[in-house]
């Protein structure tokens, strides 16, 4: 079908076809009867070709020229012949025999034909009788592309197993990573560059590995080596803004202490921050004043804080702002300071929020699901950490802007009821109180916690636990127990109240009972330290040493570096006689606290009883120098000395006892024995002549001053027997004396007579007297050593009075029992 228009001008341009030629579009408005879909189910060759194997055979199809050639081949097909195909149907595009062209390409080509199938192939749509497909190219990992890409994945796989150790806290293994990833990466680099792709360096593991190398090297304290790292980014120009690494650098030399080099890279990396990042340009300062005060700069500080205060408030600068003005002592700064802290927004929902309505349970499973989720946590933190901020501040403030402490308590207490933070007031009110306590002023303390009976139950326990505690340091135990009492009708689940009842009934020694009320004080706060404690106590006191021992293990599980209770497990072992867990403890103990001389001598004495005298030396040699007056360790140290032949070394322990106990002769008659049996027969005689000055009726004394003189030829030797006879005549009278007391006053109990008051007064003194002698101690082959196997008295009264009760120790056995102590010392001047 032509198209005219009629323009002439158009029709110019038109080129008309010859007769000859032939009409590209003949034959598209032909009705071919093979798309007839209607008609199929009456078409018999089309139903036979469904039930039977008819429709399988091949197609006779003509081959059409291509549509990609400008003219045909062959001659005009207006008139166009229907072939039929083998099936009845007509063939597709039939052509007059004798004419062979090409099939012309098409849009979608049918499946399972091609121009190549012959005919009586079969139908094979999926070329499954060609066999199976040939195997898929190996990848040939040898080239250099395949090499750079393996070690980009190593070092990418280096940098996270690095990061991932950090997080774990195995500092080392996350430094050797790093390190190994920057080996790796400096292959890559030198093998980009081998190939001719230096072009293509990736950056961004370049930097990745330098910055997580810098960053574990400053997690393992080698800031020399982080700082150089540091330095190699900030200094390459190609790494996009590196200068705000320059934060980490100043974070380093502020660990280091140095302080004006910090404040350099600080205010460096805050000139290279937009002022698009508010926020870290915020912190930035805010490191930038912490580092003035460490500096005691603090007006620059203050500058620093105000202007943070003035852009983004928030609580750790305000309460850095207020410790600032206080160490100005600007007293309305502070004021001003304090009330700016109180006001500062902590962006947290009400817990009024998490309260669940009764008539919605949805909504309740929800709250229920939120409440103790972890931004609730968050909220709980912040708001806490505002609490201790202010209650903090106030503590410090308060003395400082009024003539009292009283009166600045009494002005923060106002200021706060007056902002949110309104249930902060009671327990201001308390502090001030706490504080009456620290200055010893303990009715003023009394009296302001005495205003809580009135209040609500929380803050009526709260200061009757205080009170309580107040009067058990009295030792006013009646007024403790009533107030305990108080403190547990008002809150009966309060751990501290219930503690301070069982230590009240501790103090009368009903140790089940105080038990009790530790057990329930735990019941309420596993937590609870102070009750634990002392439940292991009690436990010990009934002689439960089991479980005082589980009660205290427990308590090291949540105190982990507590000296005490590290000692009390050690006692535990060392009363169930198992020494080297004994040992163990405080060989635990003594790494926390290395100076303890207590600890350090009975560690030497645990090492004496088994045995070891090596290790035993050193630790009482180490208690000895932290603590010189220690009279355990010097007797320990001098008798070493003497076991090992070393009586002159002994000499310094026991003159040291002699300075520390002058009034006990045992440690002088100690001191003469060294010169003696170290051979100084000269200065053992001074020694025991100067003993003799002081201790006249010493009968040690004065028997060695007689065996020293006749060894010797001295003249004296008649008058110190002579005082010797004399003042054992002496002691012979006072134990007769003694004795017919004694029958004396055993007759009058059997007649029922009590006799005088001054009678017993008299017998009383002499009792007490002779309540202690000396004991003679085991002869040796020594010259100077006596047989005798007698009790002598020592007329010597100390005027200090009776010494404490202390056990005796190994060290202290050896000088009584041992060969070299020849002074016969006896049980009055070892206490009992």
């Amino acid at each position: 079908m032509r198209m005219y228009t009629a323009t002439g001008e158009i029709m110019e341009h038109v080129h008309l076809a010859a007769l000859d030629e032939e009409d590209l579009y003949s034959g598209y408005n032909d009705y071919n009867p093979t798309y007839d879909t209607e008609e199929l189910e009456n078409d018999e060759a089309f139903q036979q070709a469904l039930r039977t194997s008819h429709g399988r055979r091949p197609s006779m199809t003509a081959k059409i020229p291509s549509t990609a050639a400008g003219t045909r081949s062959y001659g005009y097909m207006g008139a166009r012949v229907s072939l039929a195909s083998s099936m009845g149907r007509p063939a597709t595009g039939a052509i007059p025999d004798g004419i062979s062209v090409a099939r012309p390409m098409t849009a979608v080509r049918a499946a399972g034909y091609s121009s190549s199938v012959h005919k009586g192939s079969p139908f094979d749509p999926l070329g499954q009788s060609r066999g199976p497909a040939a195997p898929l190219e190996t990848k040939n990992e040898d080239t250099p592309e395949e090499k750079v890409k393996n070690l980009e994945k190593t070092v990418n796989e280096l940098i996270e197993e690095s990061c991932i150790a950090n997080g774990r806290g195995d500092l080392q293994l996350a430094l050797e990573k790093a390190k190994e990833a920057g080996r790796k990466e400096r292959i890559l680099v030198r093998q980009r560059e081998q190939t001719a792709s230096a072009d293509h360096i990736n950056l961004d593991l370049t930097y990745s590995v330098l910055f997580n190398l810098a960053s574990q090297y400053a997690a393992n304290d080698m800031y020399a080596e982080a700082l150089n790292t540091y330095q190699v980014i900030v200094k390459n120009k190609m790494f996009n803004n590196a200068g705000r690494l320059k934060v980490n650098m100043a974070n380093i030399y502020f660990k280091q202490r140095n302080y004006p080099k910090a404040i350099k890279f600080y205010r460096m990396a805050l000139d290279q921050i937009s002022n698009s990042h508010k926020e870290m340009r915020i912190k930035i300062m805010q490191n930038i004043g912490v580092v003035f005060v460490k500096m005691g700069q603090y007006s620059d500080a203050i500058t620093s804080f105000e202007h943070i205060m003035s852009e983004s408030p928030n609580l750790k600068t305000s309460f850095n702002l207020i410790l600032c003005y206080f160490a100005i002592r600007d007293r309305e700064k502070m004021k001003k300071a304090f009330q700016k802290l109180i006001m500062v927004p902590l962006g947290i929902d009400e817990d009024e929020k998490y309260i669940p309505p009764n008539d919605d349970a949805h909504m309740n499973l929800v709250i229920e699901a939120i409440k103790n989720d972890p931004l609730r946590q968050m909220e709980r933190e912040r708001k806490a950490m505002a609490e201790r901020f202010i209650m903090t501040a106030a503590k410090w403030i308060a003395p400082a802007f009024e003539t009292s402490f009283a009166a600045g308590y009494d002005w923060c207490v106002e200021m706060v009821k007056a902002s949110q933070y309104v249930e902060l007031a009671n327990d201001l009110e308390i502090n001030k109180a706490i504080t009456y306590l620290r200055q010893r002023d303990f009715n003023q303390a009394v009296e302001t916690l005495k205003m809580f009976e009135k209040r609500d139950s929380r803050v009526k326990s709260v200061a009757a636990t205080n009170l309580s505690f107040l009067y058990f340091l009295e030792n006013d135990f009646g007024l403790a127990d009533r107030y305990a009492d108080l403190a547990m009708i008002a809150d009966r689940y309060n751990p501290a109240a219930l503690t301070n009842k069982g230590n009240c009934v501790f103090a009368r020694g009903d140790y089940e009972k105080a038990a009790e009320f530790y057990k329930e004080a735990l019941r309420n706060d596993s937590s609870f330290t102070e009750a634990l404690y002392n439940l292991g106590l009690t436990y010990k006191k009934l002689n439960r040493l089991e479980e005082s021992l589980d009660c205290f293990l427990k308590l090291h599980a949540i105190l982990r570096n507590s000296a005490q209770v590290m000692y009390q497990i050690a006692n535990l072992y060392e009363t169930l006689e198992d020494l080297p867990q004994a040992i163990e403890w405080l060989m635990q103990l003594i790494s926390i606290a290395p100076t303890d001389p207590q600890a350090l001598a009975k560690l030497g004495d645990l090492y004496d009883i088994e045995g070891d005298k090596s290790q035993a030396f050193q630790y009482y040699y180490e208690s000895f120098r932290y603590f010189p007056s220690n009279i355990e360790g010097i007797e320990w140290l001098g008798a070493y000395y003497i076991d090992t032949q070393f009586c002159e070394k002994a000499i310094q322990y026991f003159e040291r006892a002699v300075l520390i106990q002058p009034t006990q002769v045992k440690w002088r008659l100690m001191v003469a024995s060294c010169y003696r049996r170290s051979g100084n027969y000269q200065k053992a005689l001074e020694t025991y002549k100067d003993i003799h000055r002081k201790f006249p009726e010493n009968i040690e004394c004065l028997r060695f001053l007689v065996r020293l003189c006749t060894d010797m030829g001295l003249k004296e030797v008649q008058e110190f027997a002579t005082k010797l006879k004399k003042v054992e005549k002496m002691k012979e009278l006072r134990e007769q004396r003694v004795k017919s007391g004694r029958d004396g006053s055993a007759r009058g109990r059997r007649e029922g007579s009590a006799g005088s008051d001054n009678g017993q007064n008299s017998y009383s003194a002499k009792g007490e007297r002779m309540s202690t002698k000396l004991r003679t101690l085991p002869g040796v082959n020594d010259p100077y050593e006596t047989n005798t196997n007698k009790d002598i008295d020592a007329s010597y009264v100390d005027p200090l009075g009776p010494q404490i009760e202390r056990p005796k120790t190994a060290a202290r056995k050896r000088i009584e029992d041992d060969d070299f102590a020849d002074e016969e010392l006896g049980d009055d001047l070892l206490p009992e």
